[in-house]
């Protein structure tokens, strides 16, 4: 253990070198910086290569693990009880804070265009369970369709706990087998963590340039300050109620997984480095690791929910419309149920904004407005949905040991 906590220390300390190197390549050779931007998309493929066998075969390991439909019903409803907990309490950050700082001077949307507005469909619920279902398991595959693998290997796991036991420990054998593998493969692609992370980093810094961030600065602040708070202080306050154990010493165990969540900007590619990560250092038993992560890498959205909050109520105030504190609830449940059909991937939530901005009556041109800096912040909204995952797994980890 000591030695993987002080593997892991040294690849944080290369990593954070990374992130510092990068800013100050991207602010002063924004060129060179475009032009190195493959190795970074490399550096993301290697990871994302490796999620969708990793999710199949990491929950079909864990529900056999399980042995009963009981046991799984447990694990399930706690799982999913503590990320709707958890983004709530994220919303509610979100509302809270907005009311207090109420940031965003009314401003006229005429000249203002998104045009992905219109590529949008209207949001239908039926339709959002629909797209749970595989039709075609091959070309969920072969997609990435994250929700619709997790429902698959649950329903193909509980099928294989009625199987005659010879074959239960055979399928069981070969899906531990490739998980391992997957998971060894997970550390080589994290000693590349440093120099992707660098030129992810000093990419995205030349693309957006200091003059966009600059121009948003009071937005952008009041983003990061609602992530950073529910980060810091809302989810150790959740792990220390449930666990009593020193959230801090946890998180600092673990931060890799952020900062690297951070730099990808997508949960379902840092999912292997989570798994990992967790497993080594963080004291979670690969049984619940391997249900709960993948799982919370498509529902768990703590910060696309704060984010999503912060960001219509901003617009609300642009477009010089003041919402009750009654339509502020409702804008808050709106968002922690239509959280779960965010993809756990980079921008995705520009897509549900419209849906929420069209549900509660706002004009989606806003969105124009605050588009350019969204790059960054999802990087900083991705680290917070992953930090979630892990401060929830631990929590479910620790209710599970205690019932043994």
């Amino acid at each position: 253990m000591i030695q993987k906590l002080k593997k892991y220390s040294t690849t944080n300390t290369l990593v954070i070198l990374g992130i510092v190197f990068g800013v100050l390549f991207g602010s002063f050779l924004p060129e060179l910086a475009l032009q190195q931007q493959v190795i970074g998309q490399m550096f993301i493929s290697f990871l994302k290569m490796l999620v969708v066998p990793l999710v199949f075969s990491s929950i079909y390991v864990a529900i056999m693990g399980l042995g009963s439909l009981e046991d799984l019903k447990t694990i399930g409803l706690r799982t999913i009880g503590l990320y709707l907990l958890t983004t709530a309490l994220a919303v509610m950050l979100a509302i809270i804070i907005m009311n207090i700082f109420p940031i965003g001077e009314p401003v006229s949307s005429d000249g203002l265009s998104y045009s992905k507005a219109s590529e949008i469909a209207e949001f239908s619920l039926s339709a959002m369970l629909l797209s749970f279902i595989p039709t075609n398991i091959f070309n969920s595959l072969s997609a990435g369709a994250m929700m619709q693998i997790i429902v698959f290997a649950i329903l193909f796991g509980i099928a294989s706990l009625h199987l005659e036991s010879h074959r239960q420990q055979t399928m069981l054998d070969f899906f531990t087998a490739v998980t391992n593998a997957m998971l060894t493969m997970a550390e080589w692609i994290i000693k590349l963590t440093p120099i992707g992370v660098f030129s992810l980093i000093s990419y995205v810094i030349a693309e957006q340039g200091i003059e966009v961030v600059l121009g948003l600065w009071k937005y952008m602040l009041m983003v990061i300050s609602v992530l950073f708070i529910h980060g810091i202080v809302t989810l150790p306050i959740v792990l220390s109620f449930f666990t009593r154990i020193n959230p801090y010493k946890y998180l600092s165990v673990i931060r890799e997984a952020p900062i690297m969540a951070f730099s990808t900007a997508s949960s379902a590619a840092t999912l292997p480095v989570s798994m990992r990560i967790v497993e080594d250092v963080g004291g979670v038993d690969k049984k619940n690791a391997s249900f709960v992560l993948p799982l919370g890498a498509t529902v768990s959205m703590d910060g696309t929910a704060a984010y999503l909050t912060t960001a219509v109520l901003y617009i609300s105030h642009l477009a010089g419309v003041e919402l009750s504190l009654m339509e502020q609830i409702l804008l808050g449940v709106t968002v922690v149920a239509l959280s779960v059909g965010v993809a756990a991937l980079p921008s995705a939530s520009l897509v549900m904004m419209v849906v929420i901005l069209n549900q509660v009556g706002l004009p989606v041109e806003y969105i124009a407005l605050i588009v350019a800096v969204d790059r960054i912040l999802d990087m900083a909204r991705t680290s917070l949905n992953v930090t979630s995952d892990l401060v929830v797994v631990k929590i479910v980890d620790h209710m599970q040991k205690k019932n043994l």
